[in-house]
């Protein structure tokens, strides 16, 4: 129904025909009558947080304003496994010359089990390095070169559908509007770390579960507790390669890195290709939705977004595509909740 639920959180299709799946090269993330849905159902003052590709997300972000939204920030989510896939124009010149390159050294890279790799969103990688002399002298010219950065970030788009008066009117109305910013206050090592029957010991990983003073029953921080949020999230190498420099940088920073092979579900040979992580998907959720709120999510994929929202006390609302991807959305949905995760 029109003005029902509380927040939009989803992973919608980078529109890069990742792998050669189709669904992610339809052109439905730039559909501005797909956001006009998202739009509808939402209540006042609601936020819409979607993720896009570096490359595509301008259309994205182009096409949710067009549907009415308010464009008012966007998270940079960042981290250092990215691999670049990048076209080595040196090689590429002594191929179109015919000319045989002489193998100076060749070393096989593979990721270890358990591990996230470095292929987008974390997906694991095992390459063979080589490395080869330029053959001829345009080539010698142009070693060196390439076509591609390496990806670091992806960029997540913050929108919010007007409100209906004031901030403060609109919150009292229809618990939308704002953002929970002392839920989410980061704590001088990375987070806000829970006490009382619930905790957990912090480590260098926990995102919001780091250190700091809680209450509430969500774990709302006390006030004035901890840094205020960041339209920057980091994982661990980024805030490590910060730290080499700037001591204190990486403490004002929600750290989170990618999803690993224990945060991938698998059913048989079905798994997805792009799961986001789900300490993440809590943050985000938890940033927009107030406790007992309800989410829609119109992109499950995997079900990362659900799961958080049920870890989280929220409600949600899920919608994908395909089948195929059903009984991954089951195991994340059925599976006892740790009471040490709320």
């Amino acid at each position: 129904p029109a003005d029902s639920v509380h927040a939009v959180v989803t992973d919608p299709p980078y529109e890069l025909g990742f792998m050669g799946q189709g669904w992610d090269a339809s052109g439905i993330a730039y559909n501005p009558d797909v956001w006009e849905q998202a739009y509808r159902v939402l209540k006042p003052g609601g936020h819409l947080l979607a993720f896009g590709g570096t490359r595509t997300w301008h259309r994205l972000a182009v096409a949710i304003e067009d549907a009415g939204f308010e464009v008012r920030d966007s998270i940079a989510w960042m981290y250092g496994s990215g691999f670049p896939k990048s076209l080595d124009v040196s090689k590429a010149i002594d191929k179109a010359a015919g000319a045989e390159r002489e193998v100076l050294s060749s070393k096989f890279r593979g990721e270890k089990s358990g591990r996230s790799g470095g292929g987008i969103q974390g997906l694991p990688v095992a390459r063979t390095d080589t490395i080869t002399a330029p053959a001829t002298p345009a080539a010698q010219q142009w070693q060196g070169w390439g076509t591609a950065l390496k990806p670091a970030f992806e960029p997540i788009v913050v929108a919010r559908k007007p409100l209906i008066g004031t901030v403060a009117q609109n919150v009292l109305a229809h618990g939308t509007g704002a953002l929970n910013i002392d839920g989410c206050r980061i704590g001088t090592d990375g987070g806000t770390k829970l006490t009382g029957p619930t905790a957990r010991p912090a480590g260098p990983s926990d995102g919001i579960y780091g250190n700091g003073r809680l209450n509430g029953q969500w774990g709302e921080p006390v006030a004035g507790l901890g840094r205020w949020p960041a339209n920057v999230i980091l994982d661990e190498s980024q805030a490590a390669a910060l730290n080499q420099r700037f001591e204190e940088m990486p403490a004002r920073f929600f750290y989170c890195p990618k999803a690993n092979n224990h945060e991938r579900p698998r059913e048989g040979d079905t798994a997805h290709p792009t799961v986001k992580p789900l300490d993440l998907m809590r943050y985000l959720v938890k940033l927009v939705t107030p406790p007992g709120g309800t989410v829609l999510e119109p992109f499950a994929g995997s079900g990362t977004t659900l799961e958080a929202c049920i870890v989280e006390g929220r409600n949600v609302i899920g919608i994908e595509l395909t089948d195929d991807y059903l009984p991954l959305i089951r195991q994340r949905i059925t599976k006892p909740i740790q009471p040490a995760l709320l």
